[in-house]
Parts: structure tokens; sequence; C-alpha cells
């Protein structure tokens, strides 16, 4: 496909749930700092897929984060690394999963006036989830990822309408609000949340028809990605002020927040369907690559049929239990950029950087000066990934425990 067709679809698989959270950071940090993270996070992530971009070119076989870490790791490493990327992708996909579940219920809870307890609404949505995934081929994802794309954004604009007749917001808006440390970590890894498209550009650039042209695919995509987070954080957070709800939907009234969830419901269920499907053809290809058939999602027998079954039955089941666990909007998403989005977005294409410039790291003024800043993202991966564990972690505790399934409102 050409650039611009590839950045439409990055933009499209990139905008979902993490849109929905940007409101609610700009209340725990303030409106200057919240707009200053987004954009700083975003220069950050728009480097490390460049990164991308260039170990893709001299490595065109790449096209995963298991493949690249598999030629980082080395003759000596490179298995161990690739199964450790192997396995953060697909906790992060199962996570994405439970966000998804979640997401789920909070909308049939909105749309319903909480007419049935949560622990079903979740429920309800696994199987709806469940049945979606079934068919065992994703013909068309790109539109599949427009029409979620579209779908968020609808939601998003019916939203900023909806706070913009507000007669009065709900809280006071301040330009920088001295929150604690936790809340306001939280929120940081929240952005990290919405910059996690990372893990599929090495896919996006295989399909591409000249790979070179990644860049301004890149450059179309955080452009697009970084304007709409701006836009719609500051309007919804400035006419709802510090009661802004997350996700933040439910900011838009009780009419106008039944048709943002009723838009939203594409995003909500065919993004999980897409991580589910990826999750799992990913396991299913682990389990047959010692096999000479490995193309057994298109050989339509029992088994292959009751294998299909089987993993997609599990991996929504694990999802469940998660977002039953986890059923803060917020702390979902937080500790999932936490435990992945910290490497897959900013400190593993760091790493990507050293393998490809290791020999001239110190030579001139220019690799210096990167090396210094691919050291710092390494840095910032660790400080998500460590810190960002812990106070989501404090926060699961402190705000969720109360709520693990349970019939309890989990929209905050």
């Amino acid at each position: 496909m050409k650039w611009w067709h590839a950045g439409l679809v990055m933009i499209a698989e990139t905008v979902s749930l993490g849109i929905l959270s940007l409101p609610k950071v700009l209340s725990e940090v303030g409106l200057i700092p919240g707009v200053i993270l987004i954009i700083g996070l975003s220069a950050i992530a728009t480097y490390t897929g460049y990164i991308i971009g260039q170990f893709k070119q001299r490595y065109p076989q790449t096209h995963s984060m298991a493949d690249a870490g598999w030629i980082i790791g080395g003759p000596k490493y490179g298995r161990i690394v690739k199964e450790i990327c192997g396995v953060g992708q697909l906790g992060f996909l199962i996570f994405c999963m439970s966000a998804h579940v979640l997401s789920f219920a909070i909308m049939l809870n909105v749309l319903t006036d909480h007419k049935m307890c949560t622990i079903w609404f979740m429920f309800i949505g696994m199987i709806v989830s469940l049945i979606c995934t079934i068919p065992r081929t994703l013909k068309h994802m790109a539109f599949l990822a427009i029409a979620s794309f579209l779908s968020v954004i609808g939601a998003v604009m019916v939203t900023m309408v909806g706070v913009g007749t507000r007669n009065q917001p709900t809280g006071p808006v301040e330009m920088v609000r001295k929150e604690s440390f936790i809340p306001a970590f939280n929120a940081v890894t929240n952005i990290c949340f919405a910059y996690a498209g990372h893990l599929t550009f090495f896919t996006f650039i295989s399909e591409m028809k000249n790979p070179k042209d990644f860049p301004k695919a890149l450059a179309l995509l955080q452009i697009s990605d970084t304007a709409l987070y701006v836009l719609s954080a500051i309007v919804i957070y400035c006419f709802t002020g510090y009661g802004v709800a997350s996700p933040a939907l439910r900011s838009a009234g009780v009419t106008l927040g039944k048709v943002a969830y009723g838009l939203a419901s594409a995003t909500i269920i065919i993004s999980g369907v897409v991580n589910a499907h990826v999750a799992a053809k990913y396991i299913i290809v682990r389990m047959y690559r010692n096999e000479a058939n490995t193309d057994n999602l298109n050989i339509k027998t029992k088994k292959s049929w009751m294998v299909w079954l089987g993993l997609i039955t599990g991996l929504w089941i694990i999802a469940w239990l998660i977002a039953e666990a986890i059923p803060v909007f917020n702390n979902l998403l937080s500790l999932t950029a936490a435990l992945f989005v910290s490497w897959f977005t900013f400190g593993l294409n760091a790493l990507f950087w050293f393998h490809l410039n290791w020999d001239v790291k110190f030579k001139g003024k220019k690799n210096i000066w990167l090396t210094c800043v691919n050291a710092f993202i390494i840095f910032v991966g660790l400080v998500v990934m460590f810190v960002g564990t812990y106070t989501s972690i404090h926060g699961i505790i402190h705000e969720a425990a109360s709520q693990v399934f349970s019939c309890a409102d989990n929209s905050l």
C-alpha cells in the first residue's frame, strides 16, 4: 500500500480507547502540564517510530518486535530476547482485550441506566467479543480499523458538543494542579497508552510498496493523533473541569452520553476482536512452527476449529478475569502502559538505535547527542515501567479493590 494509505490505517489502529482517558489526565496534572506531556511524549514516540523504520531498512526480514528481538539479541541471546518480546506482545494484546471488555460494561451501564450488575455486563461483553472473533480470518482489516477510528472520533465529537452545551463545569479548571504523585504519574502512563501503536509498525512497513516512505506515514500518524488528543482533551476538560469522567464519554450528559457510547460501540468491539485475532494467530503459529504445514487457519477441519475455538475462548476468559480484577478504566490502561508500552514504544526502540549505531555512537557531535537522547529514552522506559507499575498497583488497591467482581459503577 502507498504511504498515505499506511498512514491512515496506522491512525485508525492507534486512535482508540487511549483518547478517552486524556481529558482525565488534564484534570489530574492541570491543563498546561498535561498538554506539555501529550506533546512531549508524542515527540519521543515519533522519534522511536522513526528508529523502527531505520531498523526495518537495515533488516528487511523483520516483521515483528519478536523478530527484532532475535536480531538485537545476537547468536547468544537472540532466542531469549525473541521469546521475551513475544510474551510481552501477547500480554499487551490480552490486556487491551481486557480494556475493551471493561469499556463494553461501562457502555451498557450507561445505555441501560445500570439495570444489571456490572459483572453480568462484563460477561456479556466477553461473550459478544468471543462470538465476533469466531471467524478465523480478518478480511479487509484496514476497513475494520477505519470503521473503528470513525466510531471513536464520532463519539468524541458528540462528547465535545455535549460538554460545550453544559451550563457550568462540574469542577474547577486548573492550569497547574498540585496533585499527589501517584495519580499524577498514572496520568503519564495513560498518555503513553495513547501512543501504543508501535507494536504494529513492522507489519505496516512490510505491506508498503516503498518502505522508504515510512517516515511520511509516521508523520501523518503523529501529527494527526497528537492534534486529536490535544484538541479533545482541552475541549472536554475545559468545559467539564475536575469532575471529568474516564472514559470521557460519560461527561457528555445523560442523553448525549448514550449517543456517544452508541457511536463508540463499534470501536469497543472491533478493536478488541482485532487484538484477539492477532493474539490467537501468534499462538497458533508458535504451536505449529515445527510442522510442515503451518497454514492451519485456512484448513477447515474439526481439529483446526477446535484449536481455534479453544484458543479464543481461553484468551477472552483471561481478558474477562483481568477486567474484573482491575475494574477501573484509568488503572487498567495505566498498568498496561507500564508493563508493555514502556518498552514497545520507548525503551526497546532506543536499543534498536544502539544496535544500528554501536560502532559510531561516540563518533562526532551528532552521534554523541543521539547516544544521549537514546540513553534518556531507555531511562524513560525504565521509569514508566517500574514507577508506573507501582503507582498503577497502588491505584488498583486503593481505588478498585472494593469493585473487584462487584456491581459497582467502574467508569472512573
